[in-house]
């Protein structure tokens, strides 16, 4: 068991718009908005790397914690843009971040990784005290490569995220925790070594519709809750049309489902602890309110997390 301390997040500042996006890729504006819910999304700058972001929301994190970056004792971090295939980033943002020797480890699953990593933070929290989970992604420098496709160019953002856990103090505590894979689908979202992005939108969402759902509802009958006993419900940023189809799924009012998506559009494995950190700075949890976490990605392999306010 483990307690979650805080979030922080980071965002590139250049804004790029539907229209400008559409002009790009040969497509109505009013279009992506019906498919995806997106209205605006973040590209980092030519010179803003995977690292730089990573680092921005792992300081935004331990800021909002009140916490040292010597109190750190395990780092996790997600990416699956990193433009590095061996090492992967963690080591070179632990470095960055003036950790001596500590341990840090690389997730590298696009969309579910936050929530993977949030799993392992748990399971480990209780040896080495506090883990920070940081997820941090460039999608614009994959899915923009000529030819861009649009039907997947439309749907990513850049952007970092990151959560910090604890063993014996935090705003909320981690009760349960689910994850699950399927390599029968791998194939249906893959990079390359060489960078190709490939996704089947189709297959994703709908094996994400069915597995999502699902997986919540095996975190709440582990501990003997309904949907409706959950207060807010955060997911990976992926679509808002799935996010609404979850809803419906579990019979939850759609507001419950906390949703940027609109802004910033999908940033892969960084879009749930985004949106944790807006949500916490917005809402927040309270004392006893239950709240649960999910992503699905690449794999596939996706997964919940149920976590009650201290």
């Amino acid at each position: 068991m483990s307690y979650i301390e805080a979030f922080g997040a980071y965002l590139p500042s250049r804004i790029v718009s539907n229209e400008e996006l559409a002009a790009r890729l040969g497509c109505e504006a009013s279009w992506i908005v019906q498919v995806s819910g997106i209205v605006e999304r973040r590209y980092a700058a030519d010179s803003e790397s995977v690292l730089d972001m990573a680092a921005q929301a792992a300081g935004d994190c331990l800021s909002r914690a009140g916490r040292s970056r010597s109190d750190v004792r395990l780092l996790i971090v997600s990416s699956g843009s990193a433009p590095l295939r061996i090492p992967g980033p963690a080591v070179e943002l632990a470095h960055r971040l003036g950790f001596d020797q500590t341990p840090a480890l690389d997730v590298p699953v696009a969309s579910a990784g936050s929530l993977i990593g949030m799993a392992l933070g748990d399971a480990l929290a209780p040896a080495y005290g506090s883990v920070l989970i940081v997820a941090a992604e460039k999608m614009s420098s994959i899915v923009l490569r000529d030819p861009p496709d649009r039907n997947t160019a439309i749907l990513f953002g850049d952007g970092a995220g990151a959560c910090l856990l604890s063993k014996d103090r935090g705003l909320a505590r981690i009760a349960d925790h689910v994850l699950h894979s399927d390599g029968a689908f791998a194939s249906a979202l893959s990079v390359a070594t060489d960078g190709r992005f490939s996704m089947d939108g189709r297959a994703v969402i709908l094996q994400a519709s069915r597995k999502l759902p699902r997986v919540i509802t095996e975190v709440l009958e582990r501990n003997q809750l309904t949907a409706d006993a959950v207060s807010s419900y955060l997911m990976h940023q992926a679509n808002q049309n799935l996010i609404d189809g979850v809803a419906r799924a579990l019979r939850v009012p759609p507001d419950r489902f906390f949703s940027n998506i609109r802004r910033y559009g999908n940033t892969s494995s960084a879009s749930l602890l985004i949106a944790a950190a807006e949500w916490q700075a917005a809402a927040g949890f309270r004392p006893g309110e239950r709240v649960v976490f999910a992503a699905f990605g690449a794999g596939l392999q996706w997964g919940s997390l149920l976590a009650i306010g201290a």
